[in-house]
This record gives C-alpha cells, sequence and structure tokens, in this order.
C-alpha cells in the first residue's frame, strides 16, 4: 500500500555536494569525511524525488549509507552490483547519472521502477522478483573468472529476500566455488510486510539478546583486565558466538561471515568493504538497517510507508465535475478487497478453509482474514513453491485451502502447481492477483501469461470474471468445485458494480450475451468488458462476458459464431496460446469456418506507465479496439470484393 505525507517538500532541497555526483567515478573522489553530507543531501532529495513522482520508499531510505560506501569503495561498473527486488535501489539510480531523471520513475517514457539493464551500464541485472541477486552474481563471478578477468562483485540482499528458497540454492552452490562473491545481507527485519519465519525469527532473536551481550561484555571486560588472557578473550568470544550467532548458518555453508554491523555508520561501512576487498571467496556481509531510515512517520510505520502516492500542490487548482446523485454511484472497490471480504465470509461459512500467501498478506487484501482467523492463516514468506505444496498437502488432509497469489510469482511455483495440485487432482482454488497489465510497476509486475499457463493444465478450472460482483460469486464456485480452480483479477477497482452479499455458485462453463447487436460478436475474457461495450456501442456489436476460459463455453461461441460475420475475443493476456486461442482451436475442432480476431496484449513486454496508458498504447482502451475491428472488416470486405 502506499500513503502521502503532507511534510514532504514540493521544492527541490539544496543539494550542492549531491548535485556534483553525475556518476560514481565523482563519489570516488570524495574523502570520506564528506560522506556523511552526501547522505544527508542523498536522503533528501530522495524524499523530494519520490514525492514528486510516487512510489517506492521506505526501503531506498533505509539503504541510502550503504549505496553511497558501495559505489565509494568498488570500482563499479566494471566491478558489478547486483541489487535484489530493486526496491531499494533508488539512491542508486540516483547515484549513477540519473539523478534529475527521478521524478519521472514509473511514468511513461521515464526510468523504469526497478533495475533495468536496457537504462544504465550501472544496472547489472533487471529484476523485480526477489532473491534471484545471488544466483545472478555468482554467475558474473564465474562468467569474469572464465574470461581471465579481474572484478569484483556484489549482491545486496535484503531478509525479506532471503527466505526464499532461490537464495539458499545460490548460497549452497557459491560455498562450493572459489568465486570471488560478496553478499550484502540487507537486514532491516522486513520485506514489505513484516518478515516470517524461523530465519526472521533466527535473526532478529539473536542480536538482541540480553544473554549473549551480556556474558560477551561483561567477559570482556573481567578477561580483559589479564594480559595474558587476550587469546583466550578472543577465542571465547568466538565459541559464544558460533553457539548463537546468525553467521553460524553461513559459516556452515562455507560463506565467510562478518558482521552484524551498523548499515548507517558510513566509517564503519566503507572501512569494512575495505577490507573485504582485499579477501578472496564467498563472504556474507551482515548490515543491520532500519526501513524508512531517516523520515519518522516511514520508520515508525515500515509497511505502510513501503511506497509513497504522488503528492500533489494544495494549492492546485480544483476542476469542478458534475457528479450524478450518491445513491446511483455507490463507492467502487478494489478488487483486493472483494477478495479478502469474500475471504472472511467463506471462512465463517467453512471451518476447513486456510488463507495463504506468500509475503503479501496487505497487498493481497488478507489483513483482515489475517486477524479475524489467525488460526487459519499462513504467511509462507517470499516462498511460492513452498505456497503452493503447502496447499497441496492441506488438501489432502481435508482442508479447502485458498491461496492468494500475484499472477507474476505462480509463474514462480510452475512446477508445483501442476506436479504438486493438478496432477493429484487437489482442492485448491487460487485466488489470482494483479492479472493483465499492472501500470507503473511495469513488465516484471504484469500479470500477462496466467491465462495461458493455466489453460494448458489439465483437471483446472480457470475463470475470468468481468467486474466486482461475478469476482466474489466465481471464487465461491471456485470453492465449491471439486478439485484446482483459479479466478483471476485486476490490480485496483472495478466498474463499480453493486456486490452482492449472497454467494452464488454460477453455472461453469457458461458466459452470458451482454449486448446483442449483428455483424459482429466480441467474446470478452475479463475485466475489459466495459471498454469492449464501449467498443460495441459504435460498431453495434454483439457482446459476451464469456466467464470461463476452462471449460469454454463451446456452446455460446457455436451460436455467435453462426449468427455472426466475425468473431472478435479480447483478453488483458498474452494472445499466444490465451483464451482467445481457445475459441480458435474449438472452432478448428469443429470444422466452423469464419474469420476471427484475436485483441490482447502483443507478442512483447509492455513498458511502464499508467494502466490507461498502457492499454491505449496496445489498442485496448474502446478507440483501439473499435478502429482493429473496423480494419479487420474492411480488410475481408476487399477480400471478398477480390474473390467475386
Amino acid at each position: 500500500m502506499a500513503k502521502t505525507f503532507n511534510d514532504i517538500p514540493l521544492t527541490r532541497p539544496d543539494t550542492p555536494l549531491l548535485d556534483s555526483i553525475d556518476h560514481p567515478f565523482h563519489l570516488r573522489e570524495l574523502v570520506d569525511d564528506q560522506l556523511p553530507l552526501l547522505a544527508d543531501e542523498l536522503r533528501a532529495y530522495l524524499l523530494y524525488s519520490v514525492g514528486k513522482s510516487g512510489g517506492h520508499f521506505g526501503a531506498g531510505l533505509g539503504t541510502v549509507e550503504l549505496t553511497i560506501a558501495l559505489h565509494h569503495v568498488f570500482n563499479t561498473p566494471h566491478d558489478r552490483l547486483v541489487w535484489d527486488v530493486g526496491h531499494q535501489a533508488y539512491p542508486h539510480k540516483i547515484l549513477t547519472g540519473r539523478r534529475e531523471m527521478m521524478p519521472s520513475i514509473r511514468q511513461a517514457g521515464g526510468l523504469s521502477a526497478f533495475p533495468n539493464r536496457n537504462e544504465s551500464e550501472y544496472d547489472t541485472f533487471g529484476v523485480g522478483h526477489s532473491s534471484t541477486s545471488i544466483s545472478a552474481a555468482l554467475g558474473m563471478a564465474l562468467g569474469s573468472a572464465m574470461k581471465g578477468e579481474q572484478r569484483d562483485v556484489v549482491a545486496v540482499i535484503g531478509d525479506g529476500a532471503m527466505t526464499a528458497g532461490m537464495a539458499f540454492e545460490a548460497l549452497n552452490h557459491a560455498a562450493h566455488t572459489d568465486a570471488n562473491l560478496l553478499v550484502v545481507l540487507n537486514d532491516n527485519n522486513m520485506s514489505i510486510s513484516h518478515n516470517v519465519g524461523g530465519l526472521a525469527t533466527y535473526f532478529s532473536k539473536i542480536w538482541s539478546s540480553r544473554f549473549y551481550n551480556s556474558i560477551r561484555e561483561g567477559g570482556k571486560k573481567v578477561l580483559r583486565s589479564v594480559p595474558s588472557a587476550a587469546s583466550f578473550v578472543r577465542k571465547t568470544e568466538e565459541h559464544l558466538k558460533a553457539m548463537v550467532a546468525p553467521g553460524i548458518v553461513f559459516e556452515e555453508l562455507g560463506f565467510n561471515y562478518i558482521g552484524p554491523i551498523d548499515g548507517h555508520n558510513l566509517p564503519l561501512l566503507v572501512q569494512t568493504l575495505r577490507n573485504l576487498k582485499q579477501l578472496n571467496g564467498p563472504i556474507l556481509l551482515h548490515t543491520i538497517t532500519r526501513k524508512g531510515k531517516g523520515f519518522g512517520p516511514a520508520e515508525a510505520d515500515p509497511v505502510g510507508y513501503h511506497a509513497l502516492n504522488k503528492i500533489e500542490p494544495k494549492n492546485k487548482p480544483q476542476v469542478a465535475v458534475a457528479k450524478p446523485p450518491a445513491e446511483l454511484t455507490p463507492p467502487k472497490v478494489k478488487y483486493q478487497k472483494v477478495f479478502g471480504d469474500w475471504l472472511c465470509d467463506m471462512a465463517e461459512k467453512d471451518v476447513r478453509l486456510v488463507g495463504i500467501t506468500p509475503a503479501m498478506c496487505e497487498g493481497s487484501g488478507m489483513v483482515d482474514f489475517a486477524q479475524r482467523f489467525a488460526d487459519r492463516f499462513h504467511d509462507v514468506a517470499i516462498a511460492e513453491q513452498h505456497a503452493v505444496t503447502l496447499a497441496a498437502g492441506l488438501a489432502c488432509e481435508g482442508m479447502k485451502p485458498v491461496v492468494a497469489i500475484y499472477s507474476t510469482f505462480l509463474q514462480r511455483a510452475y512446477d508445483q502447481l501442476i506436479h504438486d495440485v493438478a496432477l493429484q487432482n487437489l482442492d485448491v482454488l487460487f485466488g489470482i492477483d494483479r492479472a493483465g497489465l499492472v501500470g507503473e510497476d511495469g513488465p516484471t509486475h504484469a500479470g500477462s501469461f496466467d491465462l495461458t499457463y493455466l489453460r494448458c493444465i489439465p483437471n483446472i478450472l480457470v475463470m475470468t470474471p468481468s467486474d466486482e460482483n461475478e469476482t466474489r460469486q466465481l471464487l465461491y464456485t471456485g470453492f465449491i468445485h471439486q478439485g484446482p480452480a483459479a479466478v483471476r483479477y485486476p490490480r485496483g477497482t472495478g466498474p463499480g458494480a453493486v456486490i452482492e452479499k449472497p454467494m452464488t455458485a454460477l453455472p461453469i462453463g457458461k458466459g452470458q450475451v451482454k449486448r446483442v447487436g449483428n455483424r459482429i460478436a466480441i467474446l470478452n475474457f475479463g475485466s475489459l468488458l466495459p471498454t469492449a461495450l464501449q467498443a460495441a456501442e459504435q460498431l453495434g456489436a454483439t457482446v459476451a462476458d464469456m466467464r470461463f476460459v476452462k471449460p469454454l463455453d463451446t456452446a455460446l461461441v457455436d451460436r455467435l459464431a453462426s449468427q455472426h460475420e466475425l468473431l472478435v475475443t479480447l483478453e488483458e493476456n498474452t494472445i499466444q496460446g490465451g483464451a482467445g486461442a481457445a475459441v480458435s482451436e474449438h472452432l478448428a475442432d469443429t470444422g466452423m469456418v469464419l474469420p476471427i480476431m484475436h485483441l490482447g496484449l502483443p507478442d512483447r513486454f509492455v513498458d511502464h506507465g499508467s494502466h490507461q496508458q498502457q492499454l491505449s498504447a496496445i489498442g485496448l482502451d474502446a478507440l483501439g479496439i473499435q478502429k482493429a475491428i473496423e480494419q479487420r472488416l474492411e480488410e475481408i470486405s476487399s477480400a471478398q470484393n477480390a474473390v467475386s
């Protein structure tokens, strides 16, 4: 979630030292004593620039000193710096030649919200999904060694991302190579939400232990007075540390573990990194930072202030807009709230329901459920594969697991979806969030492929609601269905449909005709239905809300095909293998021949911008749909005239 602050300056702060840093080699020309001032200016500029653009906020504030130290000590971009996820990389962008472009971040034609190899040579690896940094950095280190190139490689990974299995797979491999790899564990006890799980508890519990610290400090004071005991002091401390410190995990894996150290102490960071630069082999540096550092509200509420809305000037002129009577315009709600409300209502009715999320409790609308049904809620951290197989295990014991997961993150658990759920025909419902394009977060977070990768899996029911109420009813339909089921819905608010409190199972595999026209039939799958209806008004077309991708309403397809000259399928999913492809496959199987046109996401990644800008750019707004259909009708007419 994102919040807006009234006390962030709307005018650019005075940052003379920062303004002299156009590239990291300028930063490396500074003396160490200048770095704390640079950190202050960088933090002030970050507050200002994100206030102008909106975007990720708290994580970047927490890595200001770390970013400065890394670019000051290492010879980037020759030395490779790999960021994980990218939420914390805004200071990195500011220091690598993109300072004055920061107000354009996440906007169409502006900077990407995440590191992007096409944007800067300092962005060594494109990211957006978590826990990839160590694998990528290890590959870079091994590749450089194979070419005989001398370079340092650094991966910066947060403690939230460290909870994912992929990070440990990379650590396990790296420890058994001789690669010169430095992993910086940025430990702020947070991912987006509060961290969960044994590893997060381990990190936070050990270093706050009064027992460990009292023994460590008390023993050193006593033994320090005995000169001959100096070696014993050191060895005793090492053994104590080995018994209780988080370093034992990494040391046993084969890493040289250093830390934890204060990630906001610039002199300490710089000196430590300089020392580590002289060492060989895999090293893990554990830094302790504070998410939202330097901005009081963000420090106090790091979850709420993970991201920031764009701040509008207080004196911005207001444009009067005529509004219809309030009773005719019920307030629009987000699909995530529709899901969360349904989840709570369903849990009250069925004690078998168990809610699962891979670290997206807030984003997926599960906060109320987590509080009201704590014993039936599992946040498994950033572990999508585990989330899906955990659900499979619960289903084996007669539970009804509901997995709330972003479309783009379900891709990471595709093997588990097939082999652990669908192959065994287990009773698991997937609430697939952020389906379709997601606006400013760009292609790394877009749900572009789920209809394609779900449709080819046997046993699964795939549903595409067109509004808020249909989402609620199809969630219920999928829940009472015996076997795997998926309901996909977009980010943000719906068209404002009235949500019916009673839950009614909709007939499986049956769509609805929403508008009757002639010549053209638009078969809509999902939330683009209002746009389809708008285009149909200009075209005089029929519109069907198909609701189900699998099973497809073949009877409705056959009827519309027999009554119209052109079928048009519409979906916010890649055209390749999507819902439209299902329609074409059916027509081919039945031998019915007529023109068919598929409208959906193109065979390329769609750049970031507002959701409406993205749809307009690829011709999925009402005007674009209308023009595309009119052009196809002209082509059909020309072909018919040529034959005659």
